[in-house]
């Protein structure tokens, strides 16, 4: 990889957009510290769990070593008896850990490394001197300071990186030119092929929109292919740790050698091989490092063990002189070890906000941001500070970037940069992907032409998807139908707050989705198949106390984006006579609902509040069309 940085200098055209970046993320870390300091302050109540960020009483049930001198530390609840309620703490979250119930008595800061229906595994730098515990979702200000110093850098530079932000500004056309006509590695699709042929041919940007089922992934591979095939450097990031691990483990399953970079106990257990702290284990230098490095702790044990025999006159200083040497030429090798691993790489993954120092000065060719669609744009400029040119992929009609202060939201923070692209360049840098291998046709229809201009198409293999497709369901209505809406209007099922809580939740919707779910597992859906989506994480709670089938997923709506599923069931919650419907007035959440199901999608909702909406009101006249429409009235016991 090359070591060149663009040069520095003021260019105060955009400075006002780069100064309310900054000033959202302060709101940012303000609105994170506030949640924060209120979990913290119910210790004991119920109600901090409730946000699905703190899990109170836990014991240490077992522990490890980890990588990198890490304690992986596994938590279950103290009572047995009490199930592990509903949580929002996954793999790679940054998390707090304190004794409880008084947290003041110790705290250390860890990240998430796995979590099972019943416990969860914590990484932590040090090892945990109280018996009971509580874990808390923290804010990760490291990162934030990242991006202020990334988004600062690109405000003032000049350069490459100049040119960039001013493309990426609207102040200069992006640049392309002729290539000549690919040997694709993969087998894709004609507008697959022709987003391919646009990104390699871009000077500067491009967009990959990637609709759900649509292959985006596989096309993304198939750029970072393709441009290795050409002696480049990449370096692939998204804004989780989950989206980069997805990306790296098909790059790895199609033969490509890459280093992942971040803590290991952010990376999937089997991808631990690719991270750089697994590559430089099996670097040559590390059994001369572990050789170094035990002497120099011989060396200090004997330097503090009591002899009879006097030592010679500074005999034990010197002892711990050359082990403090020895420690120092350790690290410089492990040093050394690290730069080779990462010069060897041709392509490097991580997450939008990783480390700087972990890459140096290298430059690469080109950036690849996946799901840059759920990035906030400050997080994109960090990697684009070491950078030819970045390929976008994501879409910015599904799940924009969560951000958590109302004041940031509302001027604009949660337009990501790729959506701002689209809306200055357009046609001129995007590419959508049109052929979708996910839902049955008119499970996708109304999604494609609501959202993507009736563009999609369902391939072949999937366009007739039934439940009655597999050997083991019965054929009924209920089976048979890839499509039903079940009105509860008129039956007074209304929503309510949670006890205890801020989320929503309607009891008699989440009975009837219950009742579902066993009429599907009857008919012989196997129970994995199915999946329940809700907007309120309540909702997701009730009904999870409520279902026979542990092996049915329940989940909101964040938690199944880039998920699948043979049947899904969305309950809607929202029932009342003011025609209020929160936060599903955000349509491409709802978006992102509509279209996980493979064969089978049910939604159940109040018509009455719902069509205050016009989305919802057109929603309705979809299902209605396809005699896909029922209401309460025609459920029978």
């Amino acid at each position: 990889m090359s070591r060149r940085r663009p040069s520095l200098s003021t260019t105060p055209e955009s400075d006002s957009h780069f100064v309310q970046m900054a000033e959202w993320l302060a709101l940012e870390s303000k609105a994170e510290s506030e949640r924060i300091l209120e979990r913290i302050q119910n210790q004991q109540s119920k109600s901090a769990e409730r946000t699905g960020e703190s899990l109170l009483d836990l014991v240490m049930t077992d522990h490890a070593p980890g990588i990198g001198g890490h304690y992986l530390i596994q938590l279950m609840k103290r009572s047995r008896s009490t199930p592990m309620p509903w949580h929002r703490l996954k793999s790679g979250s940054p998390v707090l850990l304190s004794s409880f119930p008084d947290s003041s008595h110790e705290t250390i800061n860890g990240v998430v490394s796995s979590r099972t229906s019943d416990s969860i595994q914590v990484a932590v730098d040090r090892w945990p001197e109280s018996q009971r515990f509580r874990v808390d979702l923290t804010s990760d200000e490291v990162t934030r300071r990242r991006q202020l110093s990334a988004i600062q850098t690109a405000k003032d530079s000049r350069g490459r990186l100049g040119h960039l932000r001013h493309i990426m500004m609207g102040e200069k056309q992006p640049g392309s030119r002729e290539l000549p006509e690919l040997n694709f590695a993969g087998n894709l699709n004609k507008s697959q092929q022709e987003a391919v042929r646009m990104a390699m041919a871009a000077e500067d940007v491009a967009v990959i929109h990637g609709p759900p089922g649509t292959g985006k992934t596989t096309t993304v591979i198939e750029v970072i292919i393709q441009a290795v095939r050409l002696g480049q450097k990449v370096l692939v990031t998204a804004p989780s740790n989950t989206a980069v691990d997805n990306v790296l483990e098909k790059l790895l399953a199609a033969g490509e050698k890459a280093v992942r970079l971040g803590h290991p106990a952010r990376v999937a257990e089997d991808l631990q091989m690719a991270t750089l702290d697994g590559q430089v284990q099996q670097h040559p230098h590390m059994a001369i490092i572990r050789d170094m490095l035990r002497e120099a702790e011989s060396l200090y044990r004997k330097a503090e063990r009591y002899s009879r025999a006097k030592p010679g006159r500074g005999a034990k200083q010197e002892m711990r002189r050359e082990a403090a040497r020895l420690k120092s030429d350790a690290r410089h090798l492990e040093r050394v070890a690290i730069e080779n691993v990462l010069d060897q790489a041709n392509i490097i993954c991580a997450t939008n906000t990783f480390n700087e120092e972990h890459v140096g000065q290298r430059w690469f060719d080109l950036l690849v941001i996946d799901e840059a669609c759920q990035s906030t744009e400050p997080s994109c400029w960090v990697p684009l500070l070491c950078t030819d040119k970045v390929v976008m992929a994501g879409d910015h009609q599904q799940l924009p970037p969560t951000i958590l202060s109302a004041q940031a939201a509302k001027e604009g923070f949660g337009t990501s940069l790729l959506e701002r692209v689209i809306r200055i360049h357009g046609p001129l840098v995007t590419r959508m992907l049109q052929v979708q291998y996910r839902m049955n046709q008119q499970i996708m229809a109304f999604s494609s032409d609501t959202f993507y201009e009736g563009h999609l198409i369902a391939d072949d293999s999937v366009a007739t998807n039934r439940l009655t497709d597999f050997p083991t369901v019965t054929h009924n209505e209920l089976t048979a139908n890839p499509l039903t809406f079940i009105d509860t209007a008129g039956a007074d099922w209304r929503e309510e707050m949670e006890p205890q809580g801020r989320s929503r939740q309607n009891l008699m919707e989440a009975q009837l989705v219950v009742k579902k779910i066993n009429a599907l597992c009857s008919a012989g859906v196997p129970p994995s198949m199915i999946a329940v989506i809700a907007p309120y994480a309540a909702q997701v709670r009730r009904i999870r106390e409520a279902c026979e089938y542990p092996a049915v997923e329940i989940d909101t709506v964040d938690g199944f984006q880039g998920r699948e599923k043979e049947a899904v069931i969305l309950t809607l919650v929202r029932s009342n006579n003011e025609g209020e419907i929160g936060f599903l007035s955000e349509t491409r959440r709802t978006n992102v609902a509509l279209t996980r199901a493979r064969s089978k999608l049910m939604v159940i909702g109040d018509s009455a509040t719902l069509s205050h909406h016009p989305f919802y009101s057109k929603l309705i006249d979809y299902f209605q069309r396809l005699d896909a429409y029922q209401t309460i009235w025609e459920e029978t016991d």
